[in-house]
């Protein structure tokens, strides 16, 4: 079998730790990638994965050997790229995932301005309240808002964004602001289950962590409800601080318990690349952090 062939199917398994999954990127079968994996293996006469009925992981050898491969496959593409006359207009398709408000407001653009400065590129946005999986599902460039976990995806900080507690000034007059968390039990809570999936807030205070458990009179799922609604003077929300910029910027909201603010949370531009990222990824990439750290809601 075509050792090119054999890497290929390898780097998949390792990008996704998953037989099934690399079939599906590669667009084959498991068992075609699951022999093509064994014949590389015999070849070498070494192992380069532990499988088990429900786990897949590299060895040490196959770490080691999947990082050199990569780098030769992506040397490998950006020769073709060059000689093909590809290496200074970026052109093909590009899919781009990021959460559905934030997706919306604040990616939206970015993707527009690349479209007119790339004519030959088209751009699927997958603007979702879930955690897309890059290599699985095929994905070039994500948006992520919070701590990632460990991982072998690249990530550029670009900015971060607050959990606020916000509440329109006609409510705050009649019903007063809350100085202290605990005050929050004498007030109407709307719960966003996108930003807290759990019935309590968390707020800290010089190092010191105090969670509230809530009883909220109203809890949603959508983030542009529970902003609705308080805006409309309901009640107390708590949602990420550029859900709640314009509003508060309009005074339609104010924020309120900012002594109390938890750490904030990090936003970072995530794709699977590295440096030899494709062309268009790489354009993508760089338009994108450029303009998310001059983004005034990312401070």
């Amino acid at each position: 079998m075509d050792r090119l062939h054999q890497i290929k199917a390898f780097v998949a398994v390792a990008d996704a730790l998953s037989f099934a999954g690399a079939a599906r990127r590669l667009g084959l079968s498991p068992p075609a990638v699951t022999r093509a994996v064994n014949e590389l293996e015999a070849h070498l006469a070494v192992r380069l994965l532990t499988r088990t009925t429900r786990v897949v992981r590299l060895t040490e050898a196959g770490r080691r050997y999947a990082e050199d491969c990569k780098r030769i496959l992506a040397d490998w593409a950006e020769a073709d790229e060059s000689v093909s006359g590809l290496h200074g207009t970026p052109q093909g398709s590009l899919i781009v995932t990021a959460p559905a408000l934030f997706g919306a407001r604040h990616v939206t653009p970015v993707v527009t301005q690349y479209l007119d400065r790339y004519p030959q590129v088209q751009v699927a946005c997958w603007f979702l309240d879930r955690v897309v999986n890059l290599v699985e599902e095929g994905v070039d460039v994500a948006v992520r808002i919070g701590e990632l976990p460990d991982s072998s995806l690249q990530a550029v900080r670009v900015g971060q964004v607050r959990r606020v507690v916000v509440g329109a000034p006609s409510y705050l007059t009649a019903r007063g602001r809350p100085e202290r968390p605990e005050d929050l039990a004498r007030h109407t809570l709307v719960a966003a289950s996108g930003v807290s999936p759990q019935p309590q807030w968390r707020f800290e205070r010089d190092g010191e962590v105090q969670t509230v458990a809530l009883q909220p009179r109203l809890t949603t799922t959508s983030n542009d409800a529970a902003l609705s609604a308080a805006v409309g003077g309901f009640g107390l929300t708590r949602l990420l601080s550029y859900q709640v910029q314009d509003a508060v910027t309009q005074g339609r909201l104010e924020p309120v318990l900012t002594a109390f603010e938890p750490p904030p949370l990090p936003v970072h531009v995530v794709h699977r690349e590295g440096r030899h990222a494709s062309l268009k990824a790489r354009a993508f990439i760089d338009l994108a952090v450029s303009l998310l750290r001059e983004d005034p809601a990312l401070r």
